[in-house]
């Protein structure tokens, strides 16, 4: 039996699998056009910067660095983390931009909420009604960065999804990014914690990056399918 979107073109096969574990960035979601622009206007404005390009040129350096790392190392690499690597490269003084930055990650939640991610399928919700209508359950599994989890089930409540997920996973939740096997682990256990008899072999997982997501399900012991758009 396959979970077939006809309209999003997403066509799972989970007939031997009882779970379902989803990446969010890109597999689900992807970021509103404008954000990034805003996000990078604040950062300039919030720690007082005069260049934005310079700004703009740090911000994703270190996007794609942490992205990187995280990859390499399993391990999460907290939004402030973050901050004090592009602020120091900017010149700033982070001890006592440190003070800010709550208020930075709140003018930066309330902006993520604003221009928010769009859905890649606008119609994910009829794929997860068909997969729980065969008495599966679902969960979130995703890495993150500038964005906390706290944020992200925000948004995921916003769409109406969360009714969806058993339930979520974040990286700066756990200490942990994909691929470690210690963060598919967590994907395990609480799914064991609901049904104790199932086994790796029975929960797929779903997401777009080769690495972190195929490779690291497949090293775990769960099967992987990558999605590709």
């Amino acid at each position: 039996m396959t979970a077939n979107n006809k309209n999003t073109n997403l066509k799972i096969d989970i007939d031997k699998y009882s779970h379902v574990s989803f990446d969010l960035w890109l597999t689900l979601i992807k970021s509103h056009p404008e954000f990034k622009g805003k996000r990078n206007l604040l950062f300039r404005d919030f720690f007082e910067i005069d260049n934005l390009d310079k700004v703009s040129e740090v911000v994703r350096h270190y996007d794609v660095l942490c992205n990187d790392t995280c990859e390499k190392t399993g391990v999460n690499i907290d939004a402030y983390a973050i901050y004090d690597m592009i602020l120091s490269e900017l010149g700033v003084d982070t001890a006592i931009a440190k003070g800010k930055y709550d208020a930075f990650y709140a003018a930066s939640e309330s902006l993520f909420l604003q221009f928010k991610p769009v859905l890649l399928f606008e119609d994910i919700h009829l794929l997860f009604e068909d997969i729980q209508s065969q008495g599966k359950t679902m969960s979130i599994l995703s890495n993150t960065a500038f964005i906390k989890g706290a944020t992200l089930k925000k948004l995921l409540a916003y769409y109406d999804l969360e009714r969806f997920f058993l339930f979520q996973i974040y990286s700066d939740e756990t200490g942990f990014s994909k691929p470690n096997r210690k963060i598919f682990g967590q994907v395990y256990q609480q799914k064991q914690e609901h049904n104790p008899v199932v086994s790796k072999s029975e929960i797929l997982h779903v997401g777009d990056n080769i690495i972190a997501d195929y490779n690291g399900a497949l090293d775990f012991g769960f099967d992987a399918f990558l999605l590709k758009i």
